[in-house]
């Protein structure tokens, strides 16, 4: 594996999928789509390379152990515009402007999906058993 490739997210495939896909006045549902087959890229590309997530220490707990695997979210896209020049600054800005204000109207998670359950507020390491 090369180095730097267990905390890689965007691997030039997927740069590639979000260059052919974008547009100029992208509607949020085609967003939320694009974040979609870009996450399912990912999680094939690192399958298929055999890509660990790194491991880390839990500043909570001190469990040494793999970190969560990265995921996609729609803002991560919309960044990822002006990061591999795609979109202007300005284009990026607007469009992470409007869809902070999509994403609170409609009540949707950072992937563009609405939250399934609410949480019950007690706060655990992710990597412990569920209570």
């Amino acid at each position: 594996m090369p180095a730097g490739d267990a905390q890689r997210v965007w691997f030039s495939e997927m740069v590639e999928t979000l260059r052919a896909s974008w547009h100029d006045g992208i509607s949020f549902d085609e967003l939320t789509q694009l974040r979609q087959k870009l996450e399912a890229m990912l999680e094939q590309i690192r399958s298929e390379r055999r890509i660990r997530p790194p491991v880390f220490t839990c500043s909570r707990c001190g469990h040494v152990g793999e970190g969560a695997p990265p995921h996609v979210s729609v803002r991560a896209v919309i960044l990822s515009l002006a990061r591999f020049r795609i979109a202007s600054p300005e284009q990026t800005a607007a469009l992470e402007k409007g869809w902070a204000a999509y994403r609170s109207h409609d009540g949707l998670d950072i992937f563009g999906k609405r939250p399934a359950a609410e949480s019950d507020g007690f706060a655990e390491c992710a990597h412990q058993h569920v209570r």
